[in-house]
């Protein structure tokens, strides 16, 4: 059997202004607040603890979180997409789910 290839995570919140992070980097989605998914990743350019994490808000449609999260598991399931995902794409508005309006990416360094 062939072996699936890895995939990435895209973000971007403005011009020269983006993130991509593996799927493994991935270590939780949770509802920050009503209208807000908190995608926290294990940090691009932290330290050597292993307890600096990076992380990503979309900013959602109230009381969505289930869809949106559904959407992202299945774009990243999916055997057959692409190894870049974008997850969120300000510049273009590009969502993986209609009912995310905005992302903002927060390194932990």
């Amino acid at each position: 059997m062939a072996k699936l290839q890895e995939k990435f995570l895209i973000f971007i919140d403005a011009a020269d202004d983006a993130a991509m992070y593996p799927l493994s980097n991935l270590l939780g989605i949770t509802v920050a607040s009503d209208g807000q998914l908190l995608l926290k990743f294990k940090s691009s350019v932290g330290g050597s603890t292993g307890t600096e994490h990076d992380s990503v808000a979309l900013t959602i449609t109230a009381d969505t979180e289930k869809a949106v999260m559904q959407s992202i598991a299945k774009a990243c399931g999916d055997a057959y997409s692409d190894a870049a995902i974008v997850i969120a794409d300000d510049v273009n508005s590009v969502y993986v789910n209609s009912n995310i309006t905005a992302c903002a990416i927060t390194l932990d360094s």
